[in-house]
């Protein structure tokens, strides 16, 4: 995903990559400060053979994706990781709550974590739930 530089839709192991266009959007990204062992993620997960997710087929307004729709179809997907994380990481359970908290849309963990990312409604409703994130959270990283 870093190397590539665009937002991407990755399956089976992360080999199987597919672009998408994705409007600029209110995302708030949130770190707890712990570090998380991408290979000790892997060795916890339980089930390692997951249904496929559904293919992204976003609605679009005017010829742009529509941000409702969008997170709408993001809650018919997984990260298939996250159970893992959030076992051996419990501080991920805590981010995840305060951006749910502070009003995202919708929340889930990035990767293998523990960075995690919240959608927001708009600007204000991002600029809001950051700083609140922030005070309430002063050791993690908010960006």
């Amino acid at each position: 995903m870093c190397v590539y530089g665009k937002p991407l839709i990755a399956r089976g192991i992360g080999e199987e990559i597919e672009p998408v266009d994705l409007p600029e959007m209110p995302i708030l990204l949130v770190n707890p400060g712990v570090a998380v062992s991408t290979p000790a993620i892997f060795k916890a997960l339980v089930k390692k053979e997951n249904g496929a997710l559904p293919l992204f087929r976003p609605a679009l307004q005017n010829g742009r994706i529509d941000i409702l729709p969008l997170v709408d179809f993001l809650k018919t997907t997984r990260n298939d990781l996250e159970a893992a994380a959030r076992a051996l990481s419990p501080a991920i359970d805590d981010v995840l709550a305060s951006l749910v908290n502070s009003g995202a849309l919708f929340a889930r963990m990035s990767g293998s974590g523990a960075t995690c990312f919240g959608i927001f409604a708009d600007a204000d409703a991002l600029e809001n739930a950051k700083a609140l994130v922030a005070t309430l959270h002063p050791e993690w990283w908010v960006a």
